[in-house]
């Protein structure tokens, strides 16, 4: 696979359908590419209000009741641009979760996440947090994120480590907006190897279209009712 020579190598067979979509025959593209991928944003999450609200109520209940408080887990995640947002989600770790990090994690002189941290038994993770974690419910609250304009449905995972830590082709990923989910979640949800994420991400701004926006979307809400597991 080589990412900046523009070769495609899709070595996985459930990936292979990715190789229809051609970035030359894209219909909508520029200016109208975007506005139509804004309008199926906020329309999705809107439209899908009615089961996201009352499991938002419903998880904070729970999260207060056996953790406490704070029940939102508010960070700064890196976005289009380099730009830094606050992104949402419940909490799932214990409330010195941040001091426990450093004992376990490579930190800048800035004091950011110099590198992807995951591990296979997160003793800072809470026993509904694992839960939550698994079916990925923990991520719900960024809806808002989507609503807000910071976040899509669909694009690479914003990164908790500031873009200073990036090798120069991994910026690439800085052109779009980040998402909810994308093509490295279908391919290798729970692999550690930063580069091969990024190259998923690469794949995905090279081809990106509506179409394929909608394939990924459907394609993640298979794997979400198959409960794949995260970390």
């Amino acid at each position: 696979m080589n990412i900046l020579s523009g070769t495609l190598d899709i070595s996985l067979p459930e990936m292979e359908w990715i190789k229809n979509f051609d970035p030359r025959k894209r219909f909508l593209t520029g200016w109208s590419y975007k506005l139509a991928k804004r309008a199926m944003d906020i329309i999705c999450v809107l439209l899908l209000s009615p089961l996201w609200l009352p499991l938002i109520i419903l998880i904070t209940l729970i999260i207060m009741i056996t953790c406490g408080k704070p029940v939102l887990f508010i960070q700064l995640r890196t976005g289009k641009g380099g730009k830094r947002f606050k992104m949402y989600k419940f909490r799932t770790m214990v409330k010195n979760a941040e001091e426990v990090k450093k004992e376990l994690a490579r930190i800048d002189k800035e004091g950011n996440l110099a590198g992807p941290l995951k591990l296979k038994a997160d003793p800072r993770v809470t026993p509904i947090g694992r839960f939550l974690r698994k079916t990925s419910l923990d991520e719900i609250p960024q809806a808002i994120n989507i609503l807000l304009g910071n976040m899509s449905l669909v694009g690479p995972r914003p990164t908790s480590w500031s873009p200073e830590s990036y090798k120069l082709w991994h910026t690439e990923r800085l052109d779009v907006l980040p998402g909810l989910t994308g093509l490295w979640q279908l391919a290798d949800r729970g692999g550690e190897n930063f580069d091969e994420w990024l190259r998923w991400d690469c794949r995905y701004i090279e081809r990106r279209s509506i179409w394929l926006d909608f394939m990924i979307l459907v394609k993640t809400g298979v794997n979400f009712f198959k409960q794949p597991g995260a970390r």
